[in-house]
């Protein structure tokens, strides 16, 4: 019998998580072409409105690439790590990460994507930044597709519709793995591979405009090819890295029926299983029964080759992950009031508060959610991303007195350890935005998640430097403890 375990385990692997496109900057330098990311600029009518707008179309896209476009375009700067990487890591080792998940910008590799050959200036970059985290005993858990693709491959290929593409994202991994083999020891081919679900530009690099396919098998075709390509990127990594681990992301969405109603409750649950499916073929290597119905009810035929079943068997994860800001409701009733989310929009739940972007915390919803995977797949889990977006000030003394992010993350971390004391073989915790970077959904700088505090505003102004918030001290003080001192 397994021993009960009171509190995380010894080698627990604390950290922070970033995205190459939210934090680097230098979208010109040193041989990086131009990515998805780089074209997504900052709509301050949108963000007034609370919407977030991830897309970019054609017209935007041929006109932000012109050299003398002076659009603000926020994650073309990011909060500039790529000049600041050394102090950063720095930073987080004071905290005493063991663990910095960051992406490699495919861009920066291959800067159209079409290229034979690497760019080795942009190889030597992750290099640098590799041994810079092992110096301090960190390790790198990398993202090698993380909401951005090179954009010639958008406008070749329409990004992830083109089967052209796996192969591409294959050579690029291959690349990496050869490159990195000594570095790095955990991988994700994709970061919340279920995006393409609500955005086929942010997830799969596609323009709806150019497609011949309706919206919903667009979603799917495109979702098929990523999980081909990740099996095929998770075999290559066994083979070129015997010792490493490479698993599957999705942002959670853990979902609760809204009443006890049957209907509500088997809502919930089509709604979860249509989360999980991307988790269930990575880790089980086959389309699940309900994913097939589904397709089948809705007629959505897709290019399925007949070599692909073999790919995903002999592709199967060693770990599986995810993000976790909320949790949902399901209702069968329409016409109920809504909260906006990070990827859908769902009922209000009375029970839960919401924070200043009206996403619900859930921090119960946490444990529910590792029991959930953990009991489904009994593979080890890692948790990827978790954290508060808030404005936060300089206070009269200089610093940033930031108590609710501390809040937010002491109730999330408990829960955490109750999950391992359920049984949860959890790897590792890696906090969303250590440092303050670009906000995905609505390119904000206001909107910030980090422990450490990034001196610029939404239009790049600023002197870029960095102040301790109160929670960086609070972050290092738990992991000293291993999870212990909550206080």
């Amino acid at each position: 019998m397994k021993q009960y375990r009171a509190g995380f385990p010894e080698g627990f692997l604390w950290g922070g998580a970033v995205a190459a496109n939210q934090c680097e900057g230098a979208y010109n330098v040193d041989g990086k072409g131009l990515s998805t990311a780089d074209m997504v600029p900052f709509r301050p009518d949108k963000v007034a409105a609370n919407i977030a707008d991830m897309d970019a179309s054609y017209d935007e896209i041929i006109r932000f690439m012109d050299p003398n476009c002076k659009e603000n375009l926020p994650k073309r700067r990011g909060c500039d790590f790529y000049h600041h990487y050394k102090e950063d890591i720095k930073m987080f080792a004071e905290m005493g990460f063991g663990i910095f998940r960051t992406s490699i910008a495919w861009s920066r590799i291959y800067p159209t994507g079409f290229e034979t050959e690497p760019n080795e200036k942009g190889l030597q970059f992750y290099d640098d930044l590799f041994d810079e985290c092992l110096k301090y005993n960190i390790q790198p858990l990398v993202s090698l597709s993380h909401y951005e693709m090179p954009i010639e491959i958008t406008l070749r290929n329409n990004g992830w519709e083109s089967r052209e593409t796996i192969d591409l994202f294959v050579k690029f991994a291959k690349t990496c793995f050869e490159r990195y083999k000594d570095k790095v020891k955990y991988w994700i081919p994709f970061n919340e591979i279920n995006m393409v679900r609500t955005s086929v530009y942010v997830g799969g690099g596609c323009l709806l405009e150019k497609s011949m396919l309706d919206l919903q098998t667009l979603r799917y075709q495109l979702t098929h090819h990523q999980m081909v390509a990740s099996a095929l990127c998770v075999k290559l990594c066994h083979e070129i890295i015997p010792d490493a681990m490479i698993g599957c992301m999705i942002a959670r969405l853990e979902t609760y029926p809204a009443t006890c109603n049957p209907i509500d409750v088997a809502k919930a649950m089509e709604e979860n299983q249509m989360n999980l499916f991307y988790l269930d073929i990575a880790a089980r290597g086959e389309y699940p029964g309900y994913l097939i119905r589904f397709l089948h009810d809705n007629n959505i035929q897709l290019d399925i080759r007949e070599e692909d079943d073999e790919i995903l068997k002999n592709g199967k994860v060693d770990f599986v992950s995810f993000s976790y800001y909320m949790s949902y409701l399901a209702s069968y009733e329409s016409g109920k009031s809504k909260n906006s989310g990070n990827l859908v929009e769902s009922e209000v739940n009375p029970y839960l508060e919401v924070s200043a972007w009206k996403w619900p915390v859930d921090p119960v919803g946490l444990r529910i959610t590792l029991n959930t995977l953990y009991d489904r797949y009994q593979l080890p889990i890692f948790v990827l991303e978790n954290g508060l977006g808030a404005v936060d000030e300089i206070s009269e003394d200089g610093k940033i007195h930031d108590d609710y992010r501390i809040d937010y993350l002491r109730r999330h971390i408990m829960e955490m350890k109750k999950a391992v004391q359920d049984g949860v073989d959890l790897l590792g915790y890696t906090t969303w935005g250590p440092i303050d970077i670009v906000s995905q959904g609505t390119c904000q700088m206001k909107k910030r998640y980090g422990f450490i505090y990034v001196d610029m505003d939404d239009y790049g102004n600023g002197t870029y430097g960095r102040i301790k918030k109160d929670s960086f001290y609070w972050y290092k003080m738990v992991i000293e403890s291993n999870g212990e001192d909550l206080k």
